[in-house]
């Protein structure tokens, strides 16, 4: 069974250039207890751009 506040939580990267692209990775909440902000590939747009976590 799950704890509500995991230590690792999934969380959704979605692309900041507004193509509605996500991906979906894992996070440790001690260590970045802050929103994640990732440079990755976006392919609807080609090019790399930041990803913001969502919740």
């Amino acid at each position: 069974m799950a704890r509500t506040q995991d230590v690792r939580p999934v969380v959704e990267l979605r692309s900041t250039a507004g193509t509605g692209y996500t991906y979906v990775t894992r996070k440790n909440r001690r260590n970045d207890p802050d929103r994640m902000v990732v440079r990755k590939y976006d392919p609807v747009v080609r090019r790399h751009v930041d990803f913001r976590e969502e919740r």
